[in-house]
């Protein structure tokens, strides 16, 4: 049973090293450049000093575009 549950754990996702906000909010997913591939937590938009558009949308900071908003899958990550 070893070598199987060596194989089955390396398939296994690892939560201790997921990136868990520090303020303890949760994200309900992120702002993404679709040219730049820039990418922002929703939660981090205000701290990162992001300009808003008229529609209140996040610009990217490399090339001022809008960006746009992707929600998080279910299990609470805006990765």
């Amino acid at each position: 049973m070893g070598l199987i549950d060596a194989v089955s754990s390396a398939f296994e996702p690892d939560t201790e090293s997921a990136e868990q906000p520090e303020s303890g909010e949760q994200s309900a997913g992120a702002y993404w450049c679709d040219d730049c591939g820039v990418r922002v937590r929703d939660v981090d938009v205000e701290d990162e000093g992001l300009s808003m558009d008229a529609d209140d949308t996040p610009e990217c900071p490399d090339c001022g575009e809008a960006m746009r908003f992707e929600r998080s899958h279910a299990d609470g990550c805006a990765c």
